[in-house]
């Protein structure tokens, strides 16, 4: 089943797709990156959901290819009985090398299991894993800043201490998110300072570059930055775009920071098209934006 289904993928291949992956996915090597675009696969993902033989692909792990990991992640987001899906993703979550797949990979099933999965999520969060510790903070802000939200659940993201990007990176983005649907209950928290001094200010940015936050709540976020330099820089940022790289005069990018410099920047026309991603600029797009596959590739 697993050579039948490489052999699928690579029919599809994409080189200026895989171009792009092999530069916004640091964590993978570029010669795992097959380059299928996010809808082949997940066509793929539901053709192959229901097949006879499919356990064989699910638990050939860990996977040679990212394409395999992703086309893994859309069958598990697809998978409609609770217990079936949460031991599937249980098996697979120590394989998850990067945070494209950790990210995309949302058990649609969840939805209507939320009170049975807090302890799963609780166990995640506390697993010391950098990519099972996003994914577990990024089902707690998927799933309980609604209805069914609870002052203890903003506690369980800020009692995270981490000096990985990737992990860090989802505290900022749950708690901006946090902001925009619970302001008031999860303001303390900034105003408290109770994130490390980096997460504190990347919430308080990216909170501000939000439509969901009024423009007096944006100006009172802002007061609440710290200026201290934080003691330690988050590890396993996204190294492939070098500042060094960058054109030296180029003109002011609205919204654009060099993830090393901390500059804006812009490719000039000669140069090519600029480059923006999620970790390459500090801007993201929101949780449910990247869901729908909007912040890259299509």
């Amino acid at each position: 089943m697993t050579d039948k289904i490489r052999k699928e993928l690579f029919s599809l291949q994409d080189l200026k797709y895989r171009e792009m992956q092999e530069k916004i996915i640091p964590t993978v090597k570029p010669e795992s990156i097959i380059g299928v675009r996010t809808p082949e696969l997940r066509r793929m993902a539901k053709e192959l959901a229901g097949r006879e033989g499919i356990d064989a692909f699910l638990n050939d792990l860990p996977h040679r290819y990212f394409d395999e990991n992703q086309l893994h992640a859309f069958i598990l987001s697809g998978m409609k009985d609770y217990a079936e899906c949460l031991a599937a993703l249980e098996r697979f979550l120590p394989y998850v090398d990067n945070w494209a797949t950790c990210d995309q990979m949302s058990p649609k099933v969840f939805r209507k299991h939320r009170t049975e999965l807090l302890q799963p999520i609780k166990k995640w969060i506390a697993s010391g894993e950098t990519y099972i510790i996003r994914f577990g903070i990024g089902m707690l802000m998927e799933h309980y800043l609604g209805e069914d939200f609870d002052i203890a659940y903003p506690e369980m993201a800020a009692g995270v201490r981490s000096g990985e990007y990737y992990v860090n990176m989802m505290i900022a983005w749950y708690f901006a998110t946090a902001l925009a649907k619970q302001y008031d209950a999860v303001l303390p928290y900034i105003e408290q300072h109770r994130l490390d001094d980096w997460t504190h200010n990347k919430a308080i940015q990216k909170a501000i570059e939000s439509y969901r936050i009024t423009p007096e709540q944006k100006d009172y976020l802002r007061t609440l930055k710290t200026t201290r330099k934080s003691s330690c820089m988050p590890r396993n940022r996204s190294v492939r775009l070098c500042a060094k790289s960058l054109p030296p005069q180029s003109p002011r990018r609205p919204g654009g920071l060099c993830c090393r410099s901390g500059k804006n920047w812009r490719r000039r026309p000669k140069t090519g098209k600029s480059i923006s991603h999620r970790f390459a600029f500090s801007r993201q797009p929101s949780f449910s934006a990247f869901r729908k596959r909007r912040c890259f590739a299509g």
